[in-house]
């Protein structure tokens, strides 16, 4: 799957657009664009670096739609809405970690010199409502530089530019490109 994140000057309506292995394409309708990473962006980077495909993301390449996407092209596979609920429903529990942990890793990557003690601190915080929760705190600290690394390029992409992710191709689905 491709995630196309287009710059929108501040202010403007952002969104970003999903190619998925299966040639169908969605458009992710996000808040309104900031100086600061795309909140999906930090979602996608986190859940890639943190290989959790139990997110947002892991859930749309895995055939999910969501009430924030719409459809652009190409054609929806059968049963397009059972898989979609069927993905969803085997990440429900995951689904609110993962949003819980792209917020441990943006407040981590705020604080370049944080090292394990604040993670673990951060962690207890952030993950409070999950019982058992643990955390890797190396990749955790890992997420955070790659966050920042990403603020960086983000920084210096124009109004109109794009920054193109690719998560890892959902392994049994045959891909088809255009």
């Amino acid at each position: 799957m491709r995630v196309v994140f287009t710059r929108v000057p501040d202010g403007a309506r952002a969104s970003c657009v999903v190619e998925r292995d299966d040639g169908v394409r969605y458009r992710v309708r996000e808040g309104i664009g900031r100086p600061e990473l795309p909140h999906d962006l930090v979602h996608l980077l986190v859940e890639l670096q943190l290989r959790d495909d139990g997110g947002f993301w892991g859930a749309v390449a895995d055939g999910a739609v969501f009430a924030g996407m719409d459809h652009l092209d190409g054609r929806r596979p059968p049963h397009a809405r059972r898989r979609s609920d069927e993905a969803i429903g085997a990440r429900k529990d995951r689904l609110q970690r993962a949003e819980l942990m792209a917020g441990l890793v943006r407040q981590i990557a705020a604080d370049p010199a944080a090292g394990e003690p604040r993670v673990i601190r951060a962690a207890r915080d952030h993950l409070a409502t999950l019982p058992d929760a643990t955390v890797d705190v190396p990749a955790v600290l890992a997420a955070a530089a790659r966050l920042r690394d990403a603020a960086r390029v983000w920084a210096r992409t124009r109004p109109g530019d794009e920054v193109v992710v690719d998560w890892p191709r959902v392994s049994g689905r045959r891909a088809v490109r255009r």
